[in-house]
């Protein structure tokens, strides 16, 4: 049953638009608590009360409750909440490579991503800050070759100057993989 409770639920705006993934157990809190609407895979809002009618498919996760068992929604709609969420991108590795596209930024091979290092453009050693504007994705032997030195001095040069990504809420959640499900895709294709 915890296996259920932490299943992913995306949480739409007002408006309609993406805002978060939760939990099935916080879902279940908006939902009887009247904050906000199951959706089911037609779009049709329904209320805690409504939704505990619908059957169980074989499609769908089940949570088991006294009387049998309930659907767990994969999308809920709030009712009053407008904001849109700040898009706020992670400094991370793994968020690094995606920007890069997986590529090395002096040479423009893709090794594997065991391969890839991630360098900085200022070294550390020189005062270079961990910030999007200082990290690129770099192969070993360009990493290597580097060193200490600033591109400048080690006569290389960048394919782009690094930034710092501005990813919409849909995005970090495609980006971020997970568990996505066919409910989730007309939602995060509009936003």
């Amino acid at each position: 049953m915890a296996d259920v409770l932490g299943t992913p639920v995306l949480v739409l705006n007002r408006h309609f638009e993406p805002v978060q993934v939760t939990t099935c157990k916080r879902a279940f809190v908006l939902l009887y608590g009247g904050v906000a609407q199951a959706l089911d895979e037609d779009g049709e809002g329904y209320d805690f009360d409504l939704w505990r009618e619908l059957p169980v498919r074989e499609t769908d996760d089940g949570l088991p409750i006294v009387g049998g068992s309930l659907r767990v929604p994969r999308v809920l709609h709030l009712h009053k909440y407008d904001r849109k969420p700040r898009a706020t991108v992670r400094l991370t590795r793994k968020n690094l490579m995606l920007r890069d596209a997986h590529q090395c930024q002096y040479c423009g091979k893709r090794p594997p991503v065991r391969d890839l290092n991630i360098d900085h453009v200022l070294p550390r050693s020189r005062g270079g800050d961990d910030t999007w504007e200082n990290l690129v994705t770099a192969c070993r032997v360009c990493n290597l070759r580097k060193g200490w030195k600033t591109p400048e001095e080690a006569n290389m040069r960048l394919a782009r100057r690094p930034f710092k990504p501005r990813w919409t809420m849909s995005a970090q959640i495609l980006l971020g993989g997970g568990n996505r499900f066919s409910e989730w895709a007309p939602f995060l294709k509009a936003s």
